[in-house]
């Protein structure tokens, strides 16, 4: 579709880029070197802490322990960029992470640029494509069951096929949780189903203002794509709409482009998404995915699906290295000659969410996995097809036929939202793993639907364990059932493979059971599973079958996991050249065993194939594939077969 611009707009847009193009231009240091030792009393430092709010320092310090602040939190060497503009060149946004701005340049000033000796390199701005999708599917129309005290009107249907409305029903809505939305545009103040929402800050990375509904300079309806979006997380309007997430508070980044057709452009999304985590975002999502571009501008390929080569991409990556849940739309694809998903969909731990329809069928359109270097993707799926959103064309105006990725990806945020809201408490490490384990493909995904259809009862549901004061704290909400007798929940474990204890559990009188382990230490091995009663006196045992099982901290609970496959502690920890790993497996069952750096790239792989019954130990000297050494860090170990999957961390020092 070809949008007309008035001409007076034409004529501002064509005379301010006038023989001119847009470019990042990045720095070769910071004004230490990379990888250098950050010391904590610097100016430096004492500026990258100062840009982040309150919020981001503490959502930091519970996912990143002591080291809060890295290399690439930095600011950019002012002198550089006072450098930069002599030339005359407008800078339009400075992206700390990447030691990177972006700037519209003009031939003269883009050769005089390339010859600055702290200049690494300069690349032009790319603009993607966001492909649309038409609805097939005609909206099924639903009532509210007794599982809920909200009228959803037409939205119900696809909140329930995630099981959200029995979440909501017990006062988890969001409340405490910090999303932020990266889209078109937000005409959130004149919309009934979101006049009402928290919403922070917004911000519009593409003309640099605090306006993201329609300014005159913008095609008019940019705003519509990212109004619908925004209501399926923040919406409430009772008997007509109402949001999987409602109750949270929203960070809004306008970062489309779309004079002529829709785009998008690489650095307002980095912007938004540095922005976001400084003023700090807890969940964020995009339902904007990026693979090719508008002719003559060279096009990205499959193989740059690979999680680190696209600076969204790399954004997201980062914002999770920073403790975010990030969360995007695979992609349009699936119908298409490039059928695989669309950056940032490719990240390792950005969570990639494809569209099934009403009845949980994958949409024709969904992208499809693998990631170019062969990892599985979609990560889970929700309703992408019929889904119903406020519309921006007025203030009581909605849409019974929104669809795409881009309609599925918001109802995954918001499950996301009302699972740190029931557990404020869980890293965005364990947010992400309980959605992948949690979605009703689990057990066998695959490269179309991932883990499958994402759960908010099944999440809320799932035990986890937090880590506080040195000691370890078990966490268990049944959402599932309505009567518990909270007398009769008992916890039964077992630590390194000792007779089960029984143990009652402490109950916070609305919802939650816990229970700290007092001889719990990180590199124990434990075993458990609940039994409890209703108040008929139905007696009932959590898991069924089997037990659910947790090695440490950075392992999240698993189900029915065996005792003779286990993956120990490596010795010593920290270790300089060499260290020892040991792990028990089935005879005659393949497994794996590699290491991993903190962005999931794998390293090295250290072992396949089938042992014998009993434990095996393998040595690694902290070298990759190549024989190349490593740097000091910390790194994931990883024991994997077709049923089972475990990790711990090790530490390299050099």
């Amino acid at each position: 579709m070809k949008y007309i611009l008035p001409v007076v707009i034409i004529f501002i847009i064509s005379t301010f880029n006038y023989g001119q193009d847009k470019y990042l231009i990045y720095f070769k240091d910071k004004g230490i070197e990379p990888g250098s030792s950050l010391n904590k009393s610097s100016e430096l430092y004492k500026q990258a802490l100062d840009n982040l709010n309150k919020r981001a320092i503490e959502r930091r310090k519970k996912n990143m322990r002591d080291e809060i602040i890295t290399y690439e939190d930095l600011p950019i060497n002012e002198r550089y960029i006072n450098i930069i503009e002599s030339t005359g060149a407008q800078i339009i946004h400075k992206l700390t992470w990447f030691n990177a701005v972006s700037a519209y340049l003009n031939n003269e000033q883009l050769r005089k640029i390339k010859q600055f000796p702290f200049v690494e390199k300069v690349e032009p701005v790319r603009r993607f494509i966001r492909r649309r999708v038409e609805n097939t599917e005609p909206p099924i129309q639903k009532v509210p069951g007794k599982t809920t005290d909200y009228n959803y009107g037409q939205s119900f249907g696809q909140l329930q096929l995630s099981d959200i409305p029995i979440v909501h029903s017990k006062g988890i809505t969001g409340e405490g949780v910090i999303i932020g939305l990266l889209d078109s545009g937000f005409d959130w103040r004149d919309h009934e189903s979101l006049v009402n929402a928290d919403v922070i800050a917004e911000y519009d990375f593409v003309f640099n203002d605090t306006i993201t509904a329609d300014e005159p300079e913008d095609v008019p309806g940019q705003h519509n794509h990212g109004t619908s979006v925004m209501s399926e997380v923040a919406g409430f309007k009772d008997g007509t709409l109402i949001g999987a997430s409602f109750n949270s508070s929203f960070l809004l980044a306008k970062t489309e482009y779309i004079p002529t057709e829709t785009h998008v452009e690489e650095d307002n999304y980095a912007a938004a998404l540095i922005w976001m985590e400084n003023s700090g975002v807890y969940i964020t999502s995009s339902s904007l995915g990026y693979s090719t571009f508008d002719p003559p501008e060279f096009s990205y390929t499959y193989n740059d699906m690979d999680g680190k080569t696209t600076i969204v991409t790399q954004a997201c990556e980062l914002a999770f290295r920073r403790g975010v849940v990030t969360i995007t739309s695979a992609g349009n694809e699936g119908n298409s000659t490039w059928y695989y998903i669309t950056a940032p969909a490719d990240g390792f731990n950005t969570i990639a969410v494809g569209a099934v329809t009403s009845s949980n069928v994958l949409a024709g359109f969904s992208s499809h996995g693998p990631t170019s270097d062969g990892r599985i993707k979609p990560d889970i799926v929700t309703q992408g097809v019929g889904v119903y959103a406020a519309h921006a064309s007025g203030f009581t105006n909605y849409t019974p036929t929104f669809g795409g990725t881009s309609a599925a990806a918001p109802l995954a945020c918001g499950i996301a939202g009302l699972l740190l809201s029931a557990h404020p408490h869980l890293t965005n490490v364990q947010v992400r793993e309980i959605l992948l384990k949690t979605a009703d493909n689990s057990s066998s995904p695959n490269n179309d639907r991932g883990y499958g259809l994402a759960s908010a009862q099944r999440a809320i549901n799932f035990p986890n364990m937090e880590f506080k004061n040195d000691s370890y704290t078990l966490h268990k909400m049944f959402i599932n059932h309505i009567n518990i007798n909270p007398s009769t929940v008992k916890l039964h474990y077992s630590v390194e493979g000792e007779p089960f204890q029984e143990v009652v559990m402490n109950f916070d009188g609305n919802l939650r059971y816990t229970y700290n382990f007092s001889d719990l230490t990180t590199n124990d091995f434990i075993e458990f599973y609940f039994v409890y009663e209703d108040m008929n006196g139905t007696s009932y045992r959590e898991p069924e079958t089997g037990n659910y099982g947790q090695i440490a901290l950075d392992t999240e609970v698993v189900n029915n996991i065996p005792k003779d496959f286990s993956l120990e502690q490596n010795y010593p920890n920290p270790f300089n050249s060499q260290t020892k790993i040991r792990f028990t497996a089935p005879a005659n069952e393949t497994v794996e065993l590699s290491v991993y750096n903190m962005l999931g790239e794998k390293i090295v792989e250290l072992f396949r194939g089938s042992t014998t019954a009993g434990s095996k130990v393998v040595n690694w000297n902290g070298k990759d594939e190549s024989g190349k050494s490593l740097s000091s860090g910390v790194y994931f170990y990883v024991l994997k077969s077709d049923n089972n999957f475990l990790s711990r961390k090790m530490i390299l020092l050099k």
